[in-house]
């Protein structure tokens, strides 16, 4: 991935769009706007707009920076997109494209380019340079359990920039610790470079290594693996070449932009056809091992945010309601509020022990929580103390 370093004119913080005053390398640029917090987690770069980052959910000024005129985030674009010749064919017939950069010993980043009112905007998403651990992400450690089955479907899913990957990557670092596998994964693009452990890994990118999801799921399955990871699953078709995956003794891993466990099963199956539909609630049913849901939330003292997971296991009463839909008092929400012991767990009931715990605000955990009314009640003996 290109890094040289270029150079690229702005215009001084708050000046009108005038010829350049002063040339700052790209690469120096993001540099700044990565060592601004330790915390920052995505950069806004727009034209006659003072430079941003991401804290805690909430866009931040990065002072000592100079604002960039129109031409100068065409040519940060440029930099970042690099060689990248599928990027930029997308970027000019698409108006938007997705690649990945790279700022040696510093950081990677998922990064998206897009043209708005006749300019560029760029935002990129911080790829930390180490795997995260188990530890690192303060995962429930049930899920550790996770890395020792044999096959099925593992979903992780949340809204975009809820940390999923992070999750995945933590799942993959502990099979690479503790199993002599060999791991493929089809990514777009590929965000954590995980290296030869105990396991040997693949990583393969969309676009630059295969044209789609649907194509590299296929060919791995020729390719030996036990364990495959999909980036997401974008359309029937990798969902139902996930599903045979799965039955043919692969353990398959991918997410969903879904909010909880019950929307993660209705997505799935609206996706096909209501002829088929019944086909595939019943093979859902015997392939999924769980549904891991995320939202990141800010925590009450104001350093940074925490995850609130919720965990679908399969069981015989989870894969019966896959298989047969849900009724009143027969819900996956209601199995997963019975099945704390067999390692279940809710959103509600997560966001109600922060509370208690002092790790999340009661009008934090009311605005995130699935039912808000209940979760209401559920504290209403809770006697909030002040930071």
């Amino acid at each position: 991935m290109a890094t040289t370093p270029t150079t690229t004119s702005v215009t001084p913080q708050g000046a009108a769009a005038k010829p350049a005053q002063q040339t700052i390398s790209t690469p120096a640029f993001i540099s700044a706007m990565v060592k601004f917090n330790p915390r920052v987690s995505d950069l806004i770069i727009s034209p006659f707009r003072p430079p941003q980052v991401e804290l805690s959910g909430q866009l931040v000024v990065v002072p000592g920076l100079p604002v960039l005129t129109a031409q100068d985030t065409a040519r940060v674009a440029a930099d970042l997109i690099g060689t990248n010749k599928r990027a930029a064919e997308t970027l000019k017939n698409d108006g938007a494209c997705d690649a990945s950069y790279s700022i040696p010993d510093l950081a990677r980043f998922r990064i998206n380019v897009f043209r708005q009112r006749g300019t560029y905007a760029i935002v990129m998403r911080i790829i930390p340079m180490g795997i995260p651990s188990f530890e690192d992400l303060k995962l429930p450690p049930q899920l550790k359990e996770i890395c020792s089955l044999k096959n099925g479907i593992v979903l992780v899913t949340g809204p975009t920039g809820s940390g999923k990957s992070s999750t995945l990557a933590a799942i993959i670092r502990l099979i690479n610790e503790t199993k002599a596998y060999h791991i493929v994964t089809i990514e777009d693009p590929i965000e954590f470079m995980h290296p030869h452990g105990k396991s040997t890994i693949h990583q393969r990118e969309l676009h630059s290594d295969t044209p789609t999801f649907a194509l590299a799921l296929r060919a791995a399955l020729r390719q030996a693996p036990k364990v495959i990871l999909v980036g997401e699953m974008r359309d029937r078709e990798t969902i139902e070449i996930a599903m045979t995956a799965s039955e043919t003794g692969h353990l398959v891993f991918s997410t969903l932009h879904t909010i909880d466990a019950p929307k993660t099963v209705e997505r799935i199956i609206g996706e096909f056809p209501i002829a088929e539909q019944t086909a595939i609630r019943n093979r859902l049913a015997q392939s999924f091992r769980y549904i891991v849901s995320q939202r990141l939330l800010p925590r009450k003292d104001g350093q940074g945010r925490v995850a609130a997971i919720e965990i679908l296991k399969s069981t015989m009463r989870t894969r019966d309601y896959v298989q047969n839909g849900e009724k009143e008092g027969q819900s996956l929400l209601d199995a997963m509020r019975d099945g704390e012991l067999e390692g279940m767990q809710y959103f509600d009931g997560v966001l109600e022990g922060m509370v208690r715990e002092g790790i999340i605000s009661k009008a934090t955990a009311l605005g995130y929580a699935t039912n808000a009314g209940n979760l209401n009640l559920s504290l209403a003996d809770f006697e909030e103390k002040e930071a």
